[in-house]
């Protein structure tokens, strides 16, 4: 019987994958060192023969490229040549991102694979490929320089022992690995915030202890707390900050007046909100002999409280401003303050720092004065107390008597006629500000009311009207004259360190996207200069108020803005068509404000300019936790817009269509502003395709087209409290 032959099977070699990323990721990270291919072997964890065969060739042909150079036989470091850059990251919901870097013109894309634990906003190296079959440029992130953001709020799940935080954020792709050890007291399903502690090469997961329990998802506090501690957003001060509030000295001595301004013989009132506690400013006015006016604007002297190098101080400037959620203040300075000791409440002595101008009847500056002022408020009126009184000036007896805050009560004669020769005036001031190329973004603000439970029972709009525009236009008048005194003299600029409030023009780019999305409403701007662009910006807004694509294409216009930010180079205020403009008049709620004071006074003082590197790095800290609170009371707002559409689930609503992407339709609800998704595959009349030309939807056998700006009929489907999020039927109008 003859032998069998053996078959010989060949051994077939694994490729391993993405090895060029891989290795360089292992040069990259270990960039000044010198490194052989034992090394790297050693540490992609690879031992078989083969696969240190591929990391010799793949070593040589990376030399070749002249990626790495060999330094001694058989060792090799990377060359950091011009491929190097640092910039920010930005992440997308998919977990893949875009590192933006100053200096090349077009965003670095990084795929899920070489983000190297790379997160949100994160400062990182990246090493860019040339790609020759794309213009597009793809990088490997090779450092995390600084991490913006350490702790997140989640969602525990628990397994024997241990757990994961599943987070909130869309752009953490990540969830976190929890041991037993350090779950601090968190069970299954509760909401809590997580510190990142450690994130491994070899871990698909970051590792992390729980800092706090928030509560359980969906409990009104919980998802209260978890909107700011999202943001890095405290909700209590520490005790010991409050009691170094405690102990200020309150008292407003002889001694103290005698260095100040007296002021308190002169009519002042407060207009504010009718549910404010904090008040900033006032307003005095005094006739004069000459027939001009006196008008002051009080504005709270916080700095004489908040002394630098305290706990005071230093929590004031950490916090940066006030938060205002949908049903809570969370203020920078702790209640004795914010609420009693700077607040100008009426029928009582304050301390204030003012600006005092006089001005005539055409509401023109004959002179003007700065300085530390004591005042005494006569009287204080809510908006709609004011607004009663100007809109009843025209009547046979102007009103002498108030009763808008549920009780009766007289208004002393000089008051109103204070009140109404001021709104005349602003009125003027308002006037000329426009023909200068102000931008006026009159916004309908959505309100909600709320029950003792902080549940929501209806929703009511907040408009801009006469007495509002009276106060603003003071205090931006207060403000445009405080940057002026301090940066421009003698017909030029001082070059002083001060504190400026700017807003840089609009991005041509974005307002030719913006033209080619409104023009489908039958409306145009015009780009051809500066004053254009703000006359038609005007024109544009005018013309859509109150109707129902008013809030989507107000919205878009904004954000053809530059954002407005705070720093020590002034460039002017693009939307108020200011050359100088600072922030003086709310120190109560605003940092940036308390420093514009301090500068102030000590340039009243005789001093010298200080140096702008420290106040620059105030400024930029100013103005990231102003954009983290703004994120922050818009989340706020959504999450109650969530809450309020529960209990609708069962009624059609006219909506807008404000946004259109390749999954989907976003719809604004008209009566209530509310805003929801209509997922493409749950149209079911046809089959859609998202038409980015179009800002559409196209059906494919029936060529309907779905598009920004059309009014649809939609139906609650979902509503989801913690992601904050609406999603929509749409209803058939055939």
């Amino acid at each position: 019987m003859s032998k069998k032959k053996k078959k010989i099977y060949k051994k077939k070699h694994n490729i391993i994958k993405h090895l060029t990323e891989k290795v360089l990721k292992i040069f990259n990270q270990n960039s000044s060192q010198t490194l052989n291919y034992k090394q790297v072997a050693s540490k992609l964890k690879i031992e078989d023969a083969n696969g240190k065969q591929q990391i010799i060739q793949k070593i040589e042909e990376l030399k070749q490229q002249g990626k790495i150079e060999q330094v001694d036989r058989g060792n090799f470091k990377i060359l950091q040549n011009e491929h190097y850059y640092t910039g920010r990251l930005d992440v997308t919901s998919r977990g893949n991102g875009y590192v933006i870097v100053e200096e090349l013109e077009h965003d670095v894309y990084i795929p899920s694979r070489n983000m190297n634990h790379g997160l949100h906003n994160d400062i990182v190296k990246v090493y860019i490929y040339n790609r020759k079959r794309s213009d597009k440029q793809e990088g490997d992130i090779v450092e995390i320089i600084e991490r913006k953001k350490t702790e997140y709020v989640g969602v525990l799940q628990m397994n024997k022992n241990f757990g994961f935080v599943i987070p909130d954020d869309r752009k953490m792709y990540a969830d976190f690995f929890v041991s037993e050890k350090k779950m601090n007291g968190a069970e299954d399903g509760d909401k809590v915030l997580v510190q990142l502690m450690d994130w491994p090469d070899n871990s698909k997961n970051p590792f992390g202890k729980i800092k706090t329990v928030l509560g359980k998802p969906g409990d009104h506090n919980t998802e209260i707390h978890s909107i700011l501690l999202e943001y890095d957003l405290p909700y209590e001060f520490p005790p010991e900050v409050e009691q170094d509030a405690s102990n200020l000295p309150i008292e407003i001595t002889k001694e103290e007046v005698a260095k100040r301004r007296d002021m308190r013989d002169t009519t002042t009132f407060t207009i504010d909100p009718k549910d404010a506690k904090d008040f900033d400013d006032a307003l005095s006015f005094k006739k004069l002999e000459n027939g001009n006016y006196e008008i002051g604007i009080h504005i709270a002297d916080v700095s004489h409280y908040l002394q630098e190098d305290t706990i005071l101080d230093d929590e004031a400037y950490a916090r940066a401003t006030s938060v205002y959620l949908v049903d809570r203040v969370v203020p920078m300075l702790p209640e004795i303050l914010s609420n009693n000791v700077c607040s100008l409440r009426p029928n009582e002595e304050k301390l204030t720092f003012s600006a005092v101008f006089e001005v005539n009847d055409k509401a023109q500056i004959v002179d003007q004065w700065f300085g530390r002022t004591v005042t005494y408020s006569d009287a204080r009126f809510a908006y709609e107390e004011a607004q009663h009184l100007i809109e009843n000036r025209d009547s046979d007896t102007i009103p002498s008597e108030l009763s808008l805050t549920g009780e009766a009560y007289k208004v002393a004669p000089e008051i109103v006629e204070a009140t109404l020769k001021l709104d005349d005036l602003a009125k003027i001031l308002r006037k000329k500000r426009l023909q200068q190329g102000a931008i006026t973004f009159d916004r309908v603000e959505v309100r909600f009311n709320l029950d003792e439970n902080s549940v929501p029972t209806g929703v009511y709009f907040k408009e801009s009207k006469d007495a509002n525009k009276l106060i603003e236009e003071f205090m931006l008048l207060a403000n445009r004259k405080v940057a002026e005194f301090i940066g421009f003299k003698g017909g030029k600029p001082t070059n002083q360190t001060f504190i400026y409030r700017v807003h840089d023009e609009p991005n041509i780019d974005k307002l030719v996207a913006l033209q080619g999305i409104i023009s489908k409403f039958g409306y145009k701007i015009n780009t051809n200069s500066k004053e254009e662009i703000s006359q038609s910006l005007n024109k544009l807004l005018t013309d859509v108020h109150g109707k129902g694509e008013s809030n989507m294409i107000e919205t878009l216009a904004i954000r053809t803005m530059s954002k407005a930010v705070y720093t020590t180079q002034n460039i002017g205020h693009y939307g108020l068509a200011f050359d100088y403009y600072s922030h003086f008049t709310s120190p109560i709620r605003r940092y940036p404000d308390v420093m514009t004071h301090r500068l102030l006074q000590h340039y009243l003082d005789g001093g010298k300019s200080p140096k702008s590197h420290i106040y620059e790095e105030k400024c930029d800290h100013s103005s990231e936790r102003e954009y983290l609170a703004s994120k922050a009371e818009r989340d706020s707002i959504k999450y109650m817009q969530v809450k309020y559409m529960q209990d609708h689930k069962d009624e059609e609503f006219r909506g807008v269509i404000s946004g259109v992407t390749e999954w989907g339709i976003y719809v604004e609800i008209i009566e209530n502003k509310c805003e929801g998704m209509v997922r493409i595959r749950d149209i079911k009349d046809d089959y859609y395709i998202f038409d980015e030309s179009q800002a559409a939807i196209v059906g494919q056998s029936t060529k309907n087209v779905i598009q920004l700006g059309d009014e649809v009929t939609v139906k609650v489907k979902h509503t989801d409290l913690e992601r904050k999020h609406l999603d929509f039927t749409l209803i058939s109008d055939k």
